[in-house]
């Protein structure tokens, strides 16, 4: 069923529980009071109802029935159409759920289509029936109580992102790969977001200013001011979020870098250290392999070989041997290789 509630108000004090919407637009005319009708993804002809009997613009039934709007405010005569862009804050998820809500003001009616379940409409519809001579206002009471609802609801919203920062925040230098990534998403959270609420203070600035053909009563323009702060308060809380995420990101970045500069010098010293342990392994290897020549060669035993019957042969080979060794052994100590 689309219709979620549906009642005519009269004084402020619900008089009539219609089951349908023509039941509803009889009443109305017999009793001269206010219908409050809550649709929930109404089909085309619930809408076109409802827009048939109280003149709404075919463009706001169109906004209404296809949904995926901006937040908006849209004067039509009389008329007004609101669009909002509640939000809720899923714990589990990590992540900001948007829902669409569209609100149609005249002048003895207010008409709600819901997209989705937040904001929560049946708890604003208990707050003002428990408050008859503020809901007696008319119609512009109720488009006050759902913004504040609406901005009520932004809180926790905003509360779960900056818990995330901070997450973020504490994690920055703690070699976690995945900060860079968590960092992205939660600043595409944070933009969806700052898109959904940015319109919402011009919404309410143009309402409290007011237009020739739709004054607030003088009893709504505090209520609707204070909500105005709250959702500037919130606007500032937002800019601020988006500024540490970029400098998160920037800082990211330059941890990342300086990991990456580290290694390589890391690899270049190991390199280097690797380099002279390979001179110092040839260089004994040369100085060992020179006495190993000579004595090669002399073991060799061939029948005609140079001083081999003469007296200091065998110490000549001996010397060769040594100075062999010790030359080259002076060479590398000189080039520094060992």
């Amino acid at each position: 069923m689309t219709i979620v509630d549906n009642a005519v108000y009269v004084d402020g004090r619900r008089t009539a529980d219609p089951e349908g919407l023509e039941e509803t637009y009889f009443l109305l005319r017999q009793r001269e009071g206010m219908a409050w009708i809550g649709l929930y993804r109404p089909d085309a002809g619930e809408l076109r109802s409802v827009a048939g009997e109280f003149g709404l613009s075919a463009l706001a039934v169109e906004d209404a029935l296809t949904g995926h709007q901006r937040a908006k405010l849209d004067y039509y005569g009389d008329i007004l159409f609101v669009v909002l862009r509640p939000a809720r804050y899923l714990d589990a998820e990590e992540k900001v759920d948007f829902g669409e809500i569209h609100i149609c003001i005249g002048p003895d009616f207010v008409i709600t289509v819901r997209h989705a379940e937040s904001p929560d409409l049946h708890k604003v519809r208990q707050r003002m029936e428990s408050q008859p001579e503020f809901l007696a206002l008319g119609p512009d009471a109720v488009l006050y109580a759902i913004l504040d609802q609406v901005v009520d609801e932004y809180e926790p919203v905003a509360a779960g992102l900056e818990n995330d920062i901070d997450e973020i925040e504490d994690g920055l230098f703690g070699g976690d790969p995945e900060v860079s990534r968590r960092i992205y998403e939660l600043s595409r959270q944070v933009i969806m977001f700052q898109r959904a609420t940015g319109p919402l203070t011009g919404i309410l600035q143009t309402l409290a200013a007011g237009t020739p053909d739709h004054q607030l009563a003088p009893e709504l323009v505090d209520p609707l001011r204070d909500v105005l702060d709250h959702a500037l308060r919130l606007a500032e809380r937002i800019n601020s979020f988006r500024a540490l995420l970029q400098n998160a990101l920037m800082v990211s970045a330059t941890v990342v870098a300086q990991r990456q500069n580290d290694e390589m010098r890391r690899l270049t010293e190991s390199s280097f250290a690797q380099s002279e342990q390979v001179k110092r392994i040839s260089s004994w290897a040369a100085i060992l392999f020179a006495p190993t020549l000579v004595g090669t060669i002399y073991g060799m035993n061939f029948r005609v070989m140079p001083e081999l019957d003469w007296f200091f042969g065998y110490p000549m080979a001996l010397g060769l041997m040594v100075g062999m060794g010790l030359a080259l052994y002076w060479t590398f100590k000189h080039n520094r290789w060992i």
